[in-house]
């Protein structure tokens, strides 16, 4: 399964591609969609929709998945924010499978068995479940690529949870 991860915002969007084979999880990539603040809005967005069909195409991901608007006192942000999860999903709207979101709390819990951990704590596991050499930057990519390894985690704790669960007869 490819999962492709992003860590949605205006000025800069990241993203990660994974690959999960039975247990094992390896990057195929990572970076960051970056729009200059000096642009129109439209301008921006469209890049963010641009690129991420580009990744989309490239990597052939089997899903899309984002992490979830953290809501802040700063309404205008969030707006922002939430236009670019918006051309997201559109960019992904040919894929099989509908987008997934997961929250701060489910990566952070995913990724280092801790819901309050640190941000470097969840870069430090990302790195290390991945087999890379260093942490992954900018932090916006490393972010993207929990958020791939969430939804990972999330779906074979699920299937576990299938095949444990009876399916008929006597329990």
């Amino acid at each position: 399964m490819i999962v492709l991860g992003f860590d949605p915002g205006t000025a800069s969007t990241g993203w990660g591609v994974i690959e999960q084979e039975g247990s094992r999880l390896k990057s195929l990539g990572y970076g960051c969609i970056v729009t200059s603040a000096r642009d129109d809005t439209h301008v921006r967005l469209r890049r963010i929709y641009d690129q991420a069909l580009g990744l989309i195409k490239r990597f052939s991901p089997d899903i899309v998945v984002l992490e979830e608007l953290f809501v802040n006192v700063n309404v205008k942000t969030a707006l922002a924010v939430g236009q670019a999860k918006g051309v997201l999903y559109l960019a992904a709207s040919d894929l099989k499978s509908a987008p997934c979101e997961y929250s701060p709390l489910q990566i952070k819990q995913a990724v280092t068995g801790y819901g309050r951990a640190s941000k470097i704590q969840v870069q430090e596991m990302t790195k290390v479940i991945l087999g890379l050499e260093r942490i992954p930057q900018p932090d916006h990519a490393a972010d993207a690529l929990a958020v791939a390894i969430t939804h990972t985690h999330h779906n074979s704790a699920a299937f576990a949870a299938a095949v444990r669960r009876p399916t008929g007869g006597r329990r």
